[in-house]
């Protein structure tokens, strides 16, 4: 019954960063066995994996967005952050936090949908 809820602004200026936070209820993010992932979707497009953390904090990122990206955690609040810098419109997308499973994890960087999806947020780029 782990449950995912994604939050922060819905429209970001073009150069500016994108922030957004994963609260986490009915399950820990200290939790081992899963990855917690930040994945989106441009309208109309496919899947695009962006970084994940795991619950000893180690993160890694997808090697195309991983010189703008910053995923981090807060574990008091049961919360992980997304930090997209430099955005253009072109990152334009709604964005999922995911809880995947340790043998789930490359079936979402290949865009397929696996583990436990918060509802998705509307991100938008423009000036």
């Amino acid at each position: 019954q782990v449950q995912l809820q994604e939050s922060g602004p819905g429209l970001v200026k073009p150069s500016q960063t994108l922030s957004l936070s994963c609260t986490v209820s009915g399950g820990s993010i200290t939790s081992n066995y899963y990855y917690w992932s930040w994945i989106r979707q441009p309208p109309g497009k496919g899947l695009e994996w962006i970084a994940y953390i795991n619950s000893g904090g180690t993160t890694y990122y997808n090697p195309s967005l991983k010189s703008r990206t910053s995923i981090s955690r807060d574990t008091s609040k049961n919360q992980f952050t997304l930090q997209l810098s430099s955005v253009t419109p072109e990152d334009t997308a709604v964005y999922y936090c995911a809880r995947v499973p340790t043998g789930e994890l490359s079936t979402v960087k290949l865009g397929g949908r696996a583990g436990s999806w918060g509802q998705g947020t509307q991100v938008t780029v423009s000036s």
